[in-house]
């Protein structure tokens, strides 16, 4: 972080390392944060320690001539689980709640300029707890030198009240129930409260994980009953290497039509692939969707040595430098993917 420029507009303390310094000692002092139990004053100062730590990566100079750090926090969030994977084994939980808390710690001060600020804070709840982040959010404003700090605490005064008002002030938002919350955020206008007549029928279990991470093993066992569309198994069937990007192409379509005649047989199916990004995911979610089953998507997740020993270990390997891409671009699914998310994680 040091030598990493800041706004001296937003920022007239310095440089990123500078502030990351200030952020830390301001979270020490504030009023509340030495109440915390001790695992969460810990997630809440690692939380702090790298909630900007893809500023190194994304600040440049805009048209203007101001400097700007556009999605930091998306790919610091990013940064954050590879390094708590990788480098410091931390347990999955405590690992993806200080991702939540990098992800959104700006969301406090700029909520109300989404198009949806609802739906947004919404989101966010399930993956934070927001009482943390209305602390990180304060400590980021408390630990810089600007002339609008008021402002900014006054920001984050009415997003807590904002919270409070929505039911998910320190707990995620309670939906009727599992279609409602699916529902909610695929729908603009829709209130969270609304429950949807439940019309659906058959099942789609969409399996997400890194390759080598157990996904085939955890279809044989638990559900052998089900018909199974595997990217792998066509692959080898049709002899297209994992860097072939139009063979690659060629496999998703005929597993697409595949995954359609089960659809409209209403029969419950398996999507065995990596899923490893919201997008890929969203985007198969939006096919099985249309045919309205009950969409479940499994993550599957070892530690990192326990991973590259069974990939390595393996019939069909994957090559080494492939792995360690996918750990870069992993996103867990959020609850608000599908109508059940299920995380199946070894330690």
């Amino acid at each position: 972080m040091q030598g990493v420029p800041q706004s001296p507009v937003h920022h007239a303390e310095g440089d990123v390392a500078v502030h990351t310094r200030m952020v830390l000692a301001a979270l020490e002092k504030l009023p509340g944060y030495q109440d915390l139990p001790q695992q969460a004053r810990e997630i809440l100062w690692a939380s702090a320690l790298m909630h900007d730590i893809e500023k190194c990566s994304t600040t440049r100079e805009d048209e203007s001539g101001h400097i700007v750090s556009p999605g930091h926090a998306k790919k610091g969030a990013q940064t954050v689980r590879q390094i708590l994977y990788r480098d410091v084994e931390t347990p999955f939980e405590i690992r993806e709640t200080i991702v939540g808390l990098v992800r959104y710690h700006g969301l406090p001060l700029w909520v109300f300029e989404k198009p949806n600020p609802v739906q947004a804070l919404l989101k966010a709840s399930l993956d934070v707890d927001t009482k943390l982040l209305v602390m990180l959010a304060k400590a980021d404003v408390l630990g810089r030198i600007c002339a609008d700090q008021s402002e900014l605490l006054y920001r984050i005064d009415m997003f807590r009240e904002l919270c409070i008002e929505q039911g998910c002030w320190g707990k995620a938002y309670q939906f009727p129930g599992e279609l409602s919350r699916f529902s909610f955020f695929r729908k603009e206008e829709q209130s969270p409260a609304y429950l949807p007549f439940d019309s659906r029928r058959g099942e789609v279990i969409l399996m997400s994980g890194v390759a080598g991470s157990g996904k085939d093993h955890y279809v044989r066992t638990h559900l052998p009953d089900y018909a199974v569309v595997s990217l792998d198994h066509l692959r080898r069937k049709l002899k297209v290497r994992h860097d072939d990007a139009k063979g690659n192409g060629r496999i998703i379509q005929e597993a697409k039509e595949q995954a359609r005649e089960y659809l409209r047989q209403g029969r419950p199916f398996v999507w065995n692939a990596t899923n490893i990004t919201a997008q890929m995911r969203s985007q198969l979610i939006d096919l099985f969707a249309v045919y309205d089953p009950v969409i479940r998507i499994v993550y599957i997740e070892v530690p990192y040595k326990v991973l590259v020993h069974q990939n390595r270990n393996r019939e069909f390997p994957i090559p080494a430098m492939a792995i360690e891409k996918m750990i870069d671009k992993l996103e867990v699914p959020g609850a608000w993917e599908a109508h059940r998310v299920e995380y199946v994680v070894s330690s």
